[in-house]
């Protein structure tokens, strides 16, 4: 029934669709697997010149459907997805793309706010002319179609098996594209979801929209919490499951209920990927080019094709199924074909990728995974790449971990995205003027009463391995900010305090003491009692009380002072690092997972080591993988200059290897 794409898996494409509150508009998901073969260069679609008949169009669908819309709603009449027309680009050929011409292509495709992925998005074709919906459009299966104008093609549709009595019984929402498309369930066709699921042989299941977005439902909950569901004549227990920061895996036993009783057991794993912002695309490629290794590495040779969905099973369906399919012909071909792929798989299933921004997305995608490829190591494979890392000469004489580390310089640092700390009435607040914390992710404090501009602290979330926002990367306090930096603990329930630096090196002031020698000091509406001072082999442990005066409320505070760093250059060694680290998630164990403040003098060079340290070691005990060059990547897009030189990047692999070598046996650290 599948026909496998050259990397031999397929697809199904799983489509949720939803409608919004304010557009009753819908969004799909679907599932598909798809045969790689590059097409002949296709022409764009003509420019339609008379762009006041365009807006005519627009003005009439608002003024006409609109209060349809409105009537609807209230009366509960059942809306269709409303496809507003594009203008269309000039007649145009896109050839397929080179890989060593993509960088260029990209720039120039980027360039005036992305206006010419734009004319290549909109000379997409939307339909399949000789399509046809007479299955989905028969009167009893009108109901199992969310909205009532988004429907398989009889061309392409997956077909059930009959249930007994029920001619009717063969059709779901789903179409093959290649191979297969699905539409993910509604609370109606849950049952048909789970038996399309065992029917197809599948084995692995990838969710790309979370069950609530914006406060409105777009995807049914389709598996038990915990324990085990039936769904129709399947039954579905939840045996495991795993929460990462861009990602949930959870692994189901499924069973099918025949008359004969209960058929042989299979697992059946779903990756559901939860960093998918509610507009947009992802801020960043990376998290989704991980995910997408992991469902290949998940999904085992013998299944039957993946099923895929996001909310509406168009957009995020689409793009993700069409990065995956490029990125096996950049292997195969070496060159890549978005355009073509994009119309062909729009001939088994309309308007899949739904917008201009999903479109420019892939190609960022594809750029990242061309420009850096796959760094990912096994810790058996370590020791080998160290090797290789200081004894490879790279071009302009240089040693191949100086050459890895410079592509780290490719991260832009995207100054127009530090409005607030550049203000002003902040920028006495800033220790370093080259480190601002980007506005998208910078720590937000609450505005005293009739003072301005007292919400901005020189701090940034970062994410942690398993934790969206875990970390907290700040400067050491100046002696103006010190308030500041105690509100920032209070008002986020902060109780650890990692601290990388010295009051003071090579006689300058790295950090201002922002705790009590002995007694209390208070700062400000915060009084910081000192309770405890322990004195560790390479760090100091202090506890202290920090009450909000004003309230009089008071939390603990664990703070880990970290003595190891000499004012030039980095540790000797790394077993103080893996300690302190250790002691850290202990606290944290006991305290709650509330953000961890991590700071050095800058807040940037240290603080960036320790916390791509924390990351890539709890990766290495929970998967046996590491990713040094992806981690420190990440960290210097959510804050500039993380991990701030090359000795510091090297001793971010020398930890992992002393880690490891500490730890000889994996099975005593996994």
């Amino acid at each position: 029934m599948c026909q496998v794409r050259a990397s031999g898996r397929g697809w199904i494409l799983n489509r949720q669709q939803t409608k919004t509150a304010r557009s009753g508009q819908a969004t799909d998901t679907h599932s598909l697997t798809i045969r790689l073969q590059p097409p002949p260069p296709e022409d764009g679609m003509r420019r339609n010149s008379f762009a006041s008949l365009t807006w005519l169009i627009l003005v009439l669908v608002f003024v006409v459907y609109l209060p349809y819309v409105l009537k609807s709603s209230v009366l509960g009449i059942r809306q269709t997805v409303v496809l507003l027309p594009r203008s269309p680009s000039p007649s145009k050929r896109y050839f397929p793309i080179p890989l060593d011409s993509l960088e260029e292509e990209y720039r120039i495709r980027s360039a005036d706010d992305g206006k010419l992925f734009r004319e290549e998005f909109n000379s997409l074709p939307c339909y399949y002319h000789h399509g046809s919906f007479e299955e989905a459009s028969r009167e009893h299966n009108r109901e199992k179609n969310r909205y009532p104008n988004i429907l398989p093609y009889d061309h392409s549709r997956v077909v059930l098996s009959h249930l007994d009595g029920h001619l009717c019984s063969d059709y779901i929402n789903a179409s093959y594209i290649d191979v297969s498309i699905t539409c993910s369930p509604k609370l109606e066709t849950v049952a048909d979801f789970w038996r399309m699921i065992w029917e197809q042989k599948t084995a692995t299941i990838v969710m790309l929209t979370n069950l609530k977005e914006r406060k409105e439902e777009k995807c049914y909950q389709y598996w038990p919490e915990k324990g085990c569901w039936m769904y129709g004549n399947v039954r579905v227990a939840m045996e495991d499951f795993t929460v990462l920061v861009d990602y949930t895996i959870r692994k189901f036993c499924v069973q099918y209920q025949g008359s004969d009783g209960l058929r042989a057991p299979r697992l059946v794993t779903q990756l559901h990927f939860t960093s998918w912002p509610d507009f947009g695309v992802p801020f960043s490629p990376i998290g989704m080019l991980k995910f997408l290794k992991k469902v290949k590495a998940v999904n085992p040779s013998y299944a039957g094709p993946i099923v895929v969905h996001c909310s509406a099973g168009v957009g995020r369906t689409g793009t993700f199924i069409v990065i995956d399919s490029m990125i096996d012909m950049m292997h195969m071909e070496q060159r890549l074909d978005v355009f073509g792929f994009v119309s062909r798989i729009r001939e088994q299933r309309c308007q899949l990728i739904q917008t201009d921004m999903q479109y420019s997305f892939i190609y960022q995608a594809l750029l990242e995974y061309y420009l850096y490829g796959d760094t990912e190591l096994d810790v058996c494979s370590l020791e080998g790449h160290l090797q290789r890392l200081h004894n490879t000469r790279a071009p302009h004489d240089r040693l191949g971990l100086e050459e890895e580390f410079r592509k780290l310089t490719n991260v832009r640092i995207m100054k127009e995205n530090m409005r607030t700390g550049n203000l002003p009435a902040n920028m006495k607040k800033n220790r370093v003027l080259q480190i601002i914390p980007y506005d998208f992710n910078r720590v937000i404090l609450s505005v005293k009463r009739g003072q301005e501009f007292t919400d901005y602290i020189n701090a940034s979330f970062i994410d942690g391995y398993r934790q969206k926002d875990y970390f907290i990367a700040t400067q050491g306090p100046l002696s103006h900010t010190v308030e500041d930096f105690w509100r920032m603990v209070w008002e986020w329930r902060c109780h650890s305090i990692v601290m990388l630096t010295e009051l003071k090196e090579r006689e300058q002031e790295k950090c201002f003491q922002y705790w009590p020698s002995e007694g209390s000091v208070t700062f400000g509406d915060y009084t910081v009692e000192l309770t405890g001072d322990t004195q560790c082999e390479t760090f100091t442990l202090k506890d202290m009380v920090l009450t909000y005066r004003p309230e009089k409320q008071s939390q603990h505070v664990r703070h880990f002072h970290f003595h190891g760093w000499p004012e030039i250059g980095i540790p000797a060694e790394g077993r103080g690092m893996i300690d302190i680290i250790a002691a850290v998630q202990r606290q944290q164990q006991q305290s709650g997972n509330r953000p961890i403040i991590v700071h050095c003098s800058a807040g940037a060079g240290r603080t960036g080591t320790f916390i791509a340290l924390s990351n890539i070691l709890e990766r290495v005990k929970a998967e046996g993988l590491l990713d040094v060059f992806q981690t420190v990547k990440s960290l210097r897009m959510q804050r500039p200059h993380m991990v701030q030189t090359v000795e510091q990047y090297d001793f971010c692999y020398r930890v992992v290897q002393d880690f490891v070598d500490i730890f000889s046996d994996y099975a005593n650290f996994k």
